[in-house]
């Protein structure tokens, strides 16, 4: 036992749990950064592990030094995980039996750092800029008092900001960020000024995680929804049935769009046209008849192929993409037809409601996730978004695009962002995705706070495995904070240094060739998707080669 306070600097691959000894930063590890990203470390620290010691007052944390206005403070605190990892899985885990985990990042309010009796606690340090005038290495010194003002520890923390601007991510990195769960959780009304506002900082918070591409509710997702049930409506087009047809209102996508450009978003992803697992029925697309409230006219109760739904087709496609066409590039605009089809009676469900919209999608984009390689070398999806585990066919006979993407079932081998994997396995993706060559990644949880198929509501503070259907942290990548702010994880910042990876790995290339780029991260050119790098040192050493590389003369 010691009768003292205990501290220890750790980078931002580690995950600091109350009763294990901390992984201090490696000699040579150096916190660096680019223009407009964060440079993250932490402070680990521990209470006397004394029996009287009885003092669970907040110390506080102050930091010195030219470049402190930079920094801005999270606590890391805990969550319950009752579901960690799925049985048989592999070696790469750090934790894998429920417990309390560190994943959340609450902002320190007052320079007040909670203190966690018995155990460790972290405070997490971003430092960051977007000017010129202010990169180089940055001396700061972490003070850390007890609550009567003693000084308890004093720390110095180098981080060098690059004066490097890195190029656009040049894949799409796509997140389904959940309008209906944002709603439901706050207890606000869909489209209300107040939803609106929350939609644009989680839209904002998803751009800062890496996000370039966004799920477009033009209709309420058919997506992670029991069969017969219905999720809250979240439907961005007006649609009105009159005697000569339908009349459409474009004025909610619009704004929608415009919360894009405002938050960094480029790319669009037009929700699904059928239901998912097999698009054997129709979205719950909600009309209104002559005026009246809108009711729902299409849903499970409505086949596919039913000739009504064709019909809207017909009227609604082309308007559709008349707006999209004034207002996006269509470059950047992809549709849906259904997620994951599988068997043959998916394949052929899937074909059947693919051929009720096909001729309405001739010029755009069309991408589906799927796993079998039979549904691509068919010719049902010339653009598949695939599984990591199942990829390795895809890269032989490869598509002219192909994107990945990882979920609840890519527990083995490959890399994750579950809370009971490490962090290096979650910004393993980065390099992988580079190394690959893939146009594109894909996560379905962004901020999904339900249970399995949306049958209710979660308190995401207090269930991170929607309610015990996928291993913690699938789910959802930020948390709800107080008055629709939304709280980071460390999966959150993690996932966004493996893209900022990505983006510093297409500027080498650019300026040295892209077996330069290569060579820093896979100089045996032996990386895979199902063999992604576990080491923290390893992203470290390669990100200081990448900007040696691009401040060589």
């Amino acid at each position: 036992m010691t009768a003292t306070w205990e501290f220890v600097v750790c980078d931002a691959l580690a995950k600091v749990h109350p009763v294990r000894d901390p992984r201090p930063v490696t000699a040579g590890t150096r916190f660096q950064a680019f223009l407009g990203e964060p440079a993250s470390f932490q402070l680990a620290y521990r209470p006397p592990l004394d029996p009287t010691f009885r003092n669970p007052s907040p110390l506080q944390v102050r930091v010195e030094g030219a470049a402190a206005d930079l920094v801005t403070v999270s606590y890391v605190d805990l969550v319950p995980c009752s579901f960690v990892a799925l049985p048989g899985h592999d070696d790469g885990y750090e934790y894998d039996e429920p417990g309390l985990y560190p994943d959340v990042l609450r902002p320190v309010q007052n320079g007040e750092a909670p203190v966690r009796f018995g155990g460790w606690g972290a405070l997490w340090f971003d430092v960051t800029t977007t000017d010129p005038e202010r990169t180089g290495v940055h001396e700061l010194t972490i003070v850390m008092t007890s609550p009567d003002g003693s000084e308890l520890h004093r720390e110095q923390v180098a981080v060098e900001l690059a004066d490097i601007a890195l190029p656009p991510l040049d894949i799409v990195s796509s997140h389904w960020m959940h309008l209906d769960a944002l709603a439901d959780h706050y207890g606000v009304e869909v489209f209300s000024e107040e939803h609106w506002a929350m939609v644009e900082r989680f839209m904002a918070s998803a751009a800062e995680m890496g996000a370039t591409s966004l799920l477009a509710p033009v209709w309420t997702p058919p997506l992670d929804t029991a069969i017969g049930s219905y999720r809250t409506v979240v439907q961005l087009i007006d649609i009105t049935a009159t005697g000569e047809g339908y009349r459409f209102g474009f004025d909610r996508l619009r704004r929608w769009l415009d919360l894009c450009r405002r938050t960094g978003i480029t790319g669009v992803e037009v929700a699904h046209l059928f239901t998912q697992w097999g698009a054997k029925a129709t979205p719950g697309i909600v009309v209104s008849q002559d005026g009246a409230e809108p009711r729902r006219a299409f849903g499970w109760d409505v086949a596919a192929t039913d000739v009504r739904y064709r019909e809207l087709m017909e009227a609604l496609l082309p308007a559709l993409q008349a707006v999209l066409d004034e207002e996006w590039d269509r470059e950047h605009v992809v549709f849906h037809i259904s997620d994951e089809p599988s068997g043959e009676e998916g394949l052929a469900s899937y074909l059947a409601a693919k051929e009720v919209v096909a001729d309405l999608l001739k010029g755009w984009t069309v991408v589906d996730a799927l796993s079998e390689h039979s549904f691509y070398t068919s010719g049902a999806v010339a653009l598949p978004v695939v599984a990591t585990d199942h990829v390795e066919p895809f890269l032989a006979e490869r598509p002219e695009r192909l994107w990945v993407y990882y979920c609840v079932s890519q527990d083995r081998d490959v890399a994750n962002r579950f809370i009971g994997m490490p962090s290096a396995r979650n910004r393993a993706i980065g390099h992988q995705l580079f190394a690959s060559g893939v146009d594109g990644f894909l996560h379905w949880g962004f901020n999904f706070w339900y249970t399995w198929h949306a049958i209710r509501r979660i308190d995401p503070f207090a269930d991170t495995s929607a309610g015990g259907a996928f291993p913690s942290g699938d789910p959802f990548a930020v948390y709800p904070g107080p008055d629709g702010t939304p709280w980071p994880s460390l999966r959150h910042r993690v996932f966004a240094q493996a893209m900022w990876d990505h983006r510093a790995l297409q500027a080498v290339r650019a300026a040295h060739g892209n077996a330069a780029a290569l060579d820093i991260i896979d100089p045996d050119r032996t990386l895979r998707f199902n063999r992604p790098v576990l080491d923290p040192d390893h992203y470290y050493r390669s990100r200081q080669r990448m900007i040696s590389a691009l401040t060589a003369p």
